[in-house]
C-alpha cells in the first residue's frame, strides 16, 4: 500500500496543479450520469473501491509526470498529485498513471493547437471525446467540497499538445481519408436504420436464403368458389366413364360477354332429333316390354315380358 506524506487537509483551496501523459481513457465530453452512473459505481465497488454517487467527467492518462513550476521547490500540491500515480496491473509497461474523477455540472476545457500554428491554442468545440494515447496536459484545481473539511481536485481543463484526434468507436478515422484527398464537411454521425417489416429486418414479403433476399409469394386474396352452370344434357354426357382423358390446357377464363342468341333448329335437325329420342325410349317403360331371349318351356316360342294377347 502506497505511504502518503501529504494529506488533502493540507492543500489551499484554488491553487493548480498540471500533469502530463498520455491519454488512456476519458469521458468529458459529458457527464456520466444515470444509469451509466449506477453501472460505473457498480464496477468500482466490485473492484474494492469507492463509489462516486454524483454526475462527473473523468480521465485517466499514463506515463504522467507533474509539471513542477519549480523543480527545486515543488508545492504540496504538486507533491500531493505525484504521491498518487501508480502502476497498472494491467499494463505494467504503460508507467506511472493518475486517474481523477471530478465531480460537478461543468465539463472540462479542451484546449487544442491552433490552426496558424503559432504556440497559441483554441478552445475545442467539437463535442468529441478524444482519442487515446493522445498528448495531453491535464489542468487541476484544488476547491473545498461543502460540508467537509478536505480539499478536492477538479478537473478544469485538458491541453492537447499535438494535434486533436477524436474516439470515433471503431469508425474510419477521418485523418486517414485527408490524408487520401477525402475531407468531409462537419463531423460524421453514424446513423441508426429504422426496422422495416418483420423482426429480422427483412421488409414484408421477402424471403432471407443463405443472406440474400428474394421477393417471396404475397397471399392471394381469398374467393368464393365459382359454381358454373352446366346443361342437363352435358351432365349425363359427364357422368359417363372415359377410356382416357387427354390433358387439357386450361386457359384464363375470358371476359364476362353477353350470351349469344340460339340458332334457330331446321326442320331437319328436329326430325333427327325426334327420331333419336323414339329409339332410345322404344319398349321402356311400356307394359309389353322387349322380346326376352327365351320362353318359359324348353324350345318354347319367344316371350315377350309383361302382359301379352295370344290370338
Amino acid at each position: 500500500m502506497a505511504t502518503y506524506t501529504i494529506s488533502a487537509s493540507q492543500l489551499a483551496e484554488g491553487n493548480s496543479i498540471l500533469i502530463r501523459g498520455k491519454l488512456a481513457f476519458a469521458v468529458h465530453a459529458r457527464l456520466i450520469q444515470g444509469a451509466e452512473l449506477a453501472a460505473s459505481d457498480q464496477r468500482k465497488v466490485q473492484n474494492g473501491m469507492s463509489p462516486i454517487g454524483k454526475p462527473h467527467t473523468t480521465a485517466t492518462i499514463f506515463n504522467a509526470e507533474v509539471q513542477f513550476a519549480d523543480p527545486n521547490n515543488p508545492t504540496l500540491e504538486e507533491q500531493f498529485v505525484s504521491e498518487r500515480r501508480y502502476p497498472s496491473k494491467k499494463n505494467p509497461d504503460s508507467g506511472p498513471n493518475y486517474s481523477i474523477d471530478s465531480k460537478g455540472s461543468n465539463l472540462p476545457i479542451i484546449a487544442i493547437p491552433s490552426a496558424a500554428d503559432d504556440g497559441t491554442y483554441d478552445q475545442d468545440e467539437s463535442g468529441q471525446e478524444l482519442a487515446q494515447g493522445l498528448d495531453v496536459t491535464l489542468v487541476l484545481r484544488v476547491y473545498k467540497p461543502k460540508n467537509f473539511n478536505n480539499r478536492g481536485l477538479a478537473l478544469d481543463q485538458v491541453i492537447v499538445h499535438e494535434k486533436p484526434r477524436y474516439y470515433n468507436a471503431g469508425g474510419i478515422d477521418q485523418a486517414e481519408l485527408a490524408a487520401r484527398g477525402i475531407v468531409l464537411n462537419g463531423t460524421p454521425r453514424p446513423i441508426q436504420a429504422a426496422p422495416v417489416g418483420d423482426a429480422a429486418g427483412a421488409p414484408v414479403g421477402t424471403e432471407v436464403e443463405d443472406g440474400l433476399s428474394f421477393p417471396a409469394p404475397q397471399p392471394a386474396t381469398a374467393t368464393a368458389p365459382m359454381t358454373a352452370q352446366v346443361p342437363a344434357q352435358d351432365q349425363a354426357t359427364r357422368a359417363q366413364p372415359t377410356a382416357a382423358a387427354a390433358p387439357v390446357a386450361v386457359a384464363a377464363p375470358a371476359p364476362a360477354t353477353a350470351p349469344a342468341p340460339a340458332q334457330q333448329e331446321t326442320l331437319e335437325q328436329k326430325l333427327a332429333r325426334l327420331e333419336a329420342e323414339n329409339a332410345s325410349l322404344k319398349d321402356a317403360g311400356s307394359a309389353v316390354g322387349a322380346p326376352v331371349a327365351a320362353g318359359p318351356w324348353n324350345g318354347g316360342p319367344a316371350q315377350q315380358a309383361g302382359i301379352t294377347y295370344q290370338g
